[in-house]
């Protein structure tokens, strides 16, 4: 639990940075899926800096699937939002007000309950099927996100940030199910670099292209709910004995409350913008 709190520490960091890079850098054609849009963003160093705590943060929440279920380490990963509150208060100078300071509590409070609740990972293993959806499921998020292009602006931010979601629960299920990144036969493998690819893509063109309250809330669905119900129905993930409904009610809140800070990936429209290099 410790790593999968310390991988929201990187990801709701590292989301600061990227949003602020990704609007620094030149509009492209408008489609959901940009690739160029991409090799923009990568010319800012805060992009840069947001990817190395991708990285870290990646690791961390490897080492986190590996030991405690998805449903808890899904539930940690959205609360990289109050991160991003308590870092965009500080590196942008935004003023949280006592309700959303309320809701960085109710996250905490929801983190809780899960970390009493948690059982062990499931000893599932996956069959070939579930692997197998899971590439498919990375192959759809990458069509949706081309064909999100054509969306008004409010839907667009939506749809790709949930679609980016999706794509990284796809990566948290597959990490679950390979044995070995050696394993070139398992289809979970490719399922895992497509969906965190497609993912790494869609994120970037929804932080650019519009409300990135939007697509944080739909990032947060989409990386949470899908992954948890996998991690129970097929992998075996259970509670403690007698706590089930505490885990529930944690991950509720705990989501909950990160939808609640959603807004806390965009920079504020009163507040400079801060010069790309």
């Amino acid at each position: 639990m410790i790593c999968a709190l310390g991988a929201a520490v990187c990801f709701g960091t590292a989301s600061v940075l990227q949003a602020v890079a990704a609007r620094a850098a030149e509009p492209g054609t408008g489609s959901g899926v940009d690739p160029a849009l991409l090799l923009r963003a990568l010319r800012q160093w805060r992009y840069l800096a947001g990817l190395g705590l991708d990285a870290v943060g990646f690791v961390l929440q490897i080492i986190a699937l590996r030991h405690i279920p998805i449903y808890a380490v899904g539930a940690a990963l959205a609360a990289s939002l109050a991160v991003t509150a308590v870092v965009a208060a500080r590196l942008l100078k935004v003023r949280l007000s006592r309700t959303e300071w309320g809701a960085v509590a109710v996250v905490c409070a929801g983190l809780l309950m899960l970390g009493l609740a948690s059982g062990a990972e499931g000893t599932g293993a996956g069959s070939l099927a579930l692997k197998l959806g899971l590439l498919g499921v990375a192959g759809l998020v990458l069509l949706v996100g081309a064909v999100a292009g054509r969306l008004p602006d409010g839907p667009r931010a939506l749809v790709l940030g949930l679609a980016s979601g999706t794509g990284f629960g796809v990566v948290e299920v597959a990490v679950r199910l390979i044995d070995s990144v050696t394993d070139l036969g398992n289809p979970a493998l490719y399922a895992l670099l497509l969906g965190g690819g497609a993912a790494f893509l869609l994120l970037t063109s929804a932080l650019q292209r519009g409300s990135v309250t939007a697509a944080t809330a739909g990032l947060v669905l989409g990386e949470t709910v899908g992954p948890a119900v996998v991690g129970v129905a097929w992998l075996g993930d259970r509670t403690r004995e007698g706590l089930t409904w505490l885990a529930v009610l944690g991950f509720a809140v705990a989501v909950t409350g990160a939808l609640a800070l959603a807004r806390f990936g965009e920079p504020p429209e009163a507040a400079e913008p801060l010069p790309a290099r």
